[in-house]
């Protein structure tokens, strides 16, 4: 009893029924490099992160001091905002710059392998 799920399928090139399929030699190219892996930060996160702890502490700011005859507390909060802001997303990138040194010096060394299968020439 034959598995039809297992039996190879006859080449469409074949003229006989039940002919088996006709696989062409295959040459197979193994390259080798050697790479460096390393865990790097996402430089976004930490920008977005320093934006918000800049919002949170011009908001901190704002309700902290005093009322001002000239400006509102909307108008504070929204220079604070800026400046806050400004400063957060800076300490943010130097801190993402730190931890990507860091990692920078645990970074690894390894072998890595590109194999290429194509016909052989006959």
């Amino acid at each position: 009893m034959t598995d039809p799920a297992n039996t190879p399928e006859p080449d469409e090139r074949s003229t006989e029924p039940g002919a088996e399929a006709v696989v062409p030699p295959l040459e197979i190219e193994i390259e080798r490099d050697t790479v460096t892996v390393r865990r790097a930060p996402r430089y976004s996160r930490f920008l977005t992160l320093g934006a918000l702890v800049g919002a949170v502490v011009a908001l901190i700011l704002t309700v902290a001091f005093p009322a001002n005859d000239e400006f509102d507390k909307g108008q504070v909060f929204g220079f604070l905002l800026l400046a806050c802001g400004a400063i957060g997303v800076a300490l943010g990138a130097v801190v993402a710059l730190v931890i990507d040194r860091a990692s920078a010096r645990r970074a690894q060394a390894v072998t890595a392998e590109h194999e290429t299968i194509h016909p052989m020439d006959e």
